[in-house]
């Protein structure tokens, strides 16, 4: 058994088949659109947010809340994206992989669809190959103090952060079908 190939195959067989090709022509309208009543948590110009926190360092900044409410907000394709990037990804290739240091607080969020996108794929390419790097030792190594569960090992970790990616990029596609139906717009 080849556990490396198969905790892969879990997010890449998904990415490949289903996800990819449905976020390409994602339009900044549709990054940016609510549809749910109220004000949603965004990524937005910077000094434009409500949000008791908006975190970044760039000219757009992401909403927050500690501690999140109850019920917490609706939340758009751009912070689900933003969420995914930086929460999801780049902390952990910061923390696993080598690569730079990455938190909410510290990122530079992108102010339209296109450069999310390249930003995810930039992140799920640090992450994939790191995983691709991973010895059968090393998946069953204890991730240590950068996670909640210290004492897990790294496969623990995969497979979570696969169940992220496949969850929270299934509630982008489908935000992407309710905008098309609701606004009418041709894709």
């Amino acid at each position: 058994m080849n556990w490396n190939r198969a905790l892969r195959e879990q997010w890449e067989w998904h990415w490949n088949h289903q996800v990819r090709a449905r976020l390409d022509g994602l339009t900044d309208d549709e990054y940016f659109w609510s549809p749910g009543p109220g004000e949603a948590w965004n990524v937005r110009k910077r000094g434009t947010g409500t949000a008791p926190v908006q975190a970044g360092t760039g000219a757009y900044t992401i909403d927050f809340a500690f501690p999140q409410p109850t019920p917490p907000p609706f939340t758009t394709i751009a912070w689900r994206l933003g969420h995914v990037i930086v929460g999801v990804l780049a902390a952990r290739n910061a923390s696993h992989f080598g690569a730079e240091p990455a938190d909410y607080e510290s990122w530079e969020y992108a102010g339209d669809a296109k450069s999310a996108l390249d930003q995810l794929d930039t992140q799920l390419g640090v992450w994939t190959a790191g995983v691709r790097g991973l010895s059968e030792e090393a998946l069953a190594v204890p991730v240590g103090d950068t996670e909640p569960y210290p004492d897990a090992p790294m496969a623990d970790l995969v497979l979570h952060i696969h169940r992220e990616l496949i969850h929270h990029l299934a509630e982008v596609t489908l935000l992407r079908d309710l905008y098309l139906h609701t606004n009418g717009a041709p894709r």
